[in-house]
């Protein structure tokens, strides 16, 4: 195999399927504050961005005011401490995937929007048999994704040059900032967005089963 070292995951809709918990916190919020809650697959469009996005998204137009955005996401933080593992799950065949990724001696990291705390929790509960490492999330004074200073800080970590990174995503975020960061994009089909985005973004090649990542490998 040529041309690739290492692989770059998004967590949520690409190793994790997190959305019910993350919806049902979400909407726990809203209600416990009076406004309408959302069915769970509207949160497919919510998600991604960062909580504080999630928010603005999720309130009411008229209400999305700076503060009670910021009071919903440190009632957010709170609720999904409490129930962030309730429901989720690794996608089926990730676990094959990354066991496929070990063999070949591929290196694999993590970067999420997700608050960072959060991210290395799902990471440690539901990843650890796994050699992922770094594992990032958001973090106070490094920008959210789409911008790639976090996935050119881990290429850096891993001494790998970003041309020789996949950087596997479920969402138009992913795929940006795998094209500014100068890694190729691969769009996981099983995820929380449309092909349709994927494509739009600049997706480089779409999967539709984890198992599908190692084929590509394997033709490099």
């Amino acid at each position: 195999m040529n041309g690739c070292r290492a692989v770059l995951f998004d967590l949520d809709g690409t190793l994790l399927d997190t959305l019910a918990d993350i919806a049902d916190s979400a909407n726990a919020v809203l209600e416990e504050r009076g406004f309408p809650i959302h069915d769970q697959d509207a949160y497919r469009y919510h998600v991604g961005s960062g909580v504080k996005t999630l928010f603005q998204r999720a309130l009411p137009e008229a209400a999305r005011s700076g503060e009670l955005v910021e009071a919903c996401v440190a009632s957010f933080r709170d609720v999904y401490d409490r129930r962030w593992n309730v429901k989720t799950r690794p996608f089926e065949g990730i676990s094959e995937l990354l066991d496929g990724l070990v063999e070949r001696g591929v290196k694999m990291a993590v970067l999420s929007n997700k608050p960072h705390h959060f991210t290395r929790k799902c990471v440690a509960e539901y990843l650890a048999p796994w050699p992922l490492d770094p594992v990032l999330g958001q973090r106070e004074g490094i920008p959210l994704k789409p911008n790639p200073a976090a996935a050119l800080e881990i290429a850096g970590q891993l001494k790998i040059a970003p041309r020789e990174f996949l950087y596997l995503g479920d969402t138009g975020t992913d795929m940006l900032t795998a094209r500014a960061a100068g890694m190729r994009p691969v769009g996981a089909l099983w995820g929380f967005r449309p092909e349709q985005e994927l494509r739009q973004a600049g997706a480089d090649l779409l999967i539709r089963a984890p198992r599908e990542m190692l084929s590509l490998l394997d033709g490099l």
